[in-house]
């Protein structure tokens, strides 16, 4: 094979699609055999690769696989699999370590390795070349070593893998220029980093960016409402700027795999450095408590209502952690369901995009497709994804009470519409 892809989930599917696109014959290893035996029925299971893609790449002689003999002979392997976080709140690399294993036992000389799973800086030089040098060849002459951090926006109509910009490092100049030529066939643009660390850092840089001010709004969410001001039209308003500021908007918290969790690998790293990264530990708080913060809001609305939160309908309108996909890693719905299920909330969701849901093994009812009747039925609804079907007008005519975490009726006042 071109190239076999370890790890065929959101960052390794599209990257294989892309791949087979560009004619390279690619297969794709993976521990899980529903997914595997999905793919081959030319079934997806993601939201970014549809089934008539999977045909596309089985015609062009796509391969995924359960047997690690897949990798024998293969000229690229990238390996794509979960960096969880570990109890001690670095990442958990169990499973990098056990892709790096697989590939050791089957490595050939002029091989180019790639780590595409995010991690800490340091990752793919300390961790994965003494791994593949168990082989007996050696990093950076027998075989080329380069870290490349993945890029993947789920449910983004207009950035992908091919003309999304491609950070390479590589453990040598050589490695670099292997790498940067692999990628070169399918995307349209490779920035080469000055080594594995510098691209690992990167690729931490730019997540902790993100959540470093999401927490910034979320907190002047939180005194905003108790001075009385329109945070969504302050943002607006800055957002007309052109130059110096870039605009960040509230919500529920934070989710997906990137923003909650790469960040703390940064924290990790710093920490063990002998002292703490506050910014990112801030900022982990300040998005951590959002979720009760929503609860408490809606406890208050419901007061203010003459109503309890105790006992009363809430129907929660969108699990997932952004809009108009299926991916639920991470959702701040989660936590804020949780608490409002402790304060004793009748609860129940709705989402285009999910048939069934639910929290710490309780299932949440589906209030189903009707949207208009579910929203009637409810004492308060609470907008926790902005899904393109809860268009402003329908919210705010068919709910008696609504709670809008992510600003979709801001430009729809209501008596019954409080916005976060």
């Amino acid at each position: 094979m071109d190239l076999v892809v370890i790890g065929l989930g959101y960052v390794g599917l599209p990257l294989v699609r892309e791949a087979c696109r560009a004619g390279l014959r690619v297969a794709g290893l993976d521990r899980d055999a529903r997914v595997v035996a999905g793919l081959k029925a030319g079934l997806s299971h993601i939201d970014d690769v549809s089934p008539a893609e999977i045909e596309e790449m089985l015609e062009t002689g796509f391969v995924p696989s359960l047997q690690e003999d897949v990798l024998d002979g293969a000229r690229t392997v990238v390996i794509c699999v979960p960096t969880p976080l570990s109890p001690e709140g670095g990442p958990d690399l169990t499973a990098v370590r056990g892709a790096s294993e697989t590939v050791a036992r089957h490595l050939e000389p002029g091989a180019l390795v790639v780590l595409e799973s995010t991690t800490y800086p340091g990752t793919t030089e300390e961790v994965v070349r003494p791994i593949l040098e168990t082989s007996g060849l050696v990093a950076g002459e027998e075989f080329h070593l380069a870290f490349s951090p993945e890029r993947i926006d789920p449910g983004n109509p207009v950035y992908g893998v091919r003309n999304t910009p491609k950070i390479v490092g590589g453990l040598s100049a050589a490695c670099a220029s292997a790498a940067s030529a692999f990628y070169g066939k399918f995307v349209e643009r490779v920035v080469l980093a000055r080594g594995t660390r510098e691209a690992e850092m990167a690729k931490l840089l730019e997540n902790t960016y993100r959540h470093v001010n999401i927490a910034l709004v979320n907190e002047m969410a939180v005194f905003c409402n108790e001075l009385g001001i329109d945070l969504w039209d302050a943002i607006d308003c800055a957002a007309t700027k052109p130059f110096g500021f870039q605009a960040f908007r509230p919500g529920p918290g934070v989710g997906g795999h990137c923003i909650p969790i790469d960040p703390n690998y940064l924290s990790y790293k710093v920490r063990s450095l002998g002292y703490p990264f506050r910014f990112v530990e801030l900022a982990q708080e300040i998005n951590d408590r959002m979720p009760r913060y929503v609860a408490e809001r809606a406890q208050l609305l419901l007061n203010r209502e003459g109503r309890a939160l105790k006992g009363a309908k809430v129907l929660l309108l969108g699990v997932t952690y952004k809009a108009d996909i299926a991916d639920q890693r991470e959702s701040p719905a989660r936590p804020v369901a949780r608490r409002l299920a402790r304060l004793g909330a009748d609860l129940s969701f709705h989402d285009p995009f999910v048939e069934s849901w639910d929290v710490d093994g309780t299932a949440v009812p589906n209030a189903g497709g009707d949207l208009r009747a579910a929203l009637e039925a409810a004492d308060l609804a609470i907008v926790l994804a902005d899904h393109a079907a809860y268009d402003a007008a329908t919210l705010t005519r068919h709910a008696p009470l609504l709670f809008d975490t992510r600003g979709r009726t801001r430009n729809t006042p209501a008596d019954t519409v409080e916005l976060l």
